[in-house]
């Protein structure tokens, strides 16, 4: 059972503290994505499972062993980084292969197996050129290579598409995602980009300032996101959130947003008087009235069309609101939009002190 578990794990340099008593379990062949801003700690817990960084308290435990104080080279894992790591003197097959020349592996062996991961990676045409003459896509996969030939029980990836362009980097993600699925290898992936977590993961870590503040599937973290930074932080444009007030009175609960009176779920808690922020997605928002939808005026200000999309930056009540809409083709119709109409079942309600979500079906 190749799984990763770390338990109560913290890191420290000298007083400052970057990584707080993190719980994580990775299960066997699982494809776990750890997202946040930069230096929120993801990078960090990775070379700590990597063994690149020593644990300051608490423990890691990969196949059931204790790694604290494991050498990296005996934990069994393989690390891809951000920057290939190739040797520039040394062709495509002797970076793939350079790892089990150290281990002693045996000539034939080598052979083969460089044989068979350059067909899997595509990469049967370049095994005799040098990194420098390979793109950006080319390089990264014989890194990838270098990875898989050892068959180890646990992939560490580290940013390792941020240096592509981004029609690359699309067609990348698509090719790790379909190597795991073939390996079928536990996998820790480490990102930034919330697009790369959401299309990657089978479930997602976020984390901000060395905490974790939730981990799901990828649909579980979009739709119930657990406070007002995965919130934000998940979701292209982010989330709009607005601070308003529980409303008196009224059939069902609503919430105060200035003089915009939007209804909420009927599992928050009605505390009228109560603080909250309101939480809209702009793909949620609708042009035209909907059942169980409260009506919205807003300002227009521009419209940013990306192709079959565009995103309507209006105003409610002075606070920017940014909505996605369909264009069908035509941006016409959106011109004039004065109001909008959102969903009440989609409105997501938050605590204004805690950021905490006030929906129950998000814990």
């Amino acid at each position: 059972m190749s799984a990763v578990i770390l338990r109560n794990v913290f890191k420290r340099y000298g007083a400052v503290q970057v990584v707080h008593g993190i719980d994580l379990d990775v299960r066997e062949n699982e494809f776990v994505v750890l997202v946040g801003p930069s230096g929120c700690g993801k990078s960090t817990t990775l070379r700590m499972i990597a063994g690149l960084e020593e644990i300051t308290r608490g423990t890691l435990t990969i196949d059931g062993k204790t790694m604290n104080r494991i050498a990296p080279k005996d934990r069994d894992v393989a690390m891809v980084f951000q920057d290939y790591a190739l040797y520039p003197h040394l062709n495509v097959a002797e970076n793939i292969a350079f790892g089990l020349r150290i281990r002693r592996v045996k000539k034939d062996e080598i052979a083969r197996s460089v044989k068979n991961v350059a067909e899997t990676l595509g990469l049967t045409d370049y095994l005799d050129r040098r990194p420098a003459d390979l793109s950006g896509g080319q390089r990264q996969r014989v890194a990838m290579g270098r990875a898989i030939v050892r068959h180890p029980k646990v992939f560490l990836f580290d940013e390792p598409l941020s240096n592509l362009d981004a029609k690359l980097r699309t067609q990348m993600r698509a090719e790790v995602r379909r190597l795991h699925s073939r390996l079928g290898v536990t996998s820790i992936y480490v990102t930034h980009d919330q697009v790369e977590a959401m299309t990657l993961a089978d479930r997602i870590v976020v984390m901000n300032e060395g905490r974790i503040e939730q981990i799901g599937t990828p649909m579980k973290l979009f739709v119930n996101p657990v406070n007002t930074f995965v919130a934000g932080f998940l979701g292209s444009p982010p989330m709009n959130q607005f601070r308003g007030i529980i409303a008196n009175g009224g059939d069902r609960p609503s919430v105060m947003l200035g003089s915009a009176r939007i209804e909420i779920p009927d599992s928050v808690h009605n505390d009228p008087g109560r603080e909250v922020i309101l939480g809209i997605r702009p793909e949620h928002v609708m042009l035209a009235p909907g059942e169980n939808s409260s009506p919205v005026k807003v300002a227009l200000d521009l419209v940013e069309p990306l192709g079959s999309e565009a995103l309507l930056h209006t105003a409610m009540g002075g606070e920017p609101f940014v909505v996605k809409a369909n264009t069908d083709g035509d941006l016409s119709h959106l011109s004039g939009v004065a109001e909008v109409h959102v969903p009440v079942a989609q409105v997501k309600v938050f605590d204004a002190k805690s950021g905490r979500s006030l929906l129950r079906e998000s814990w």
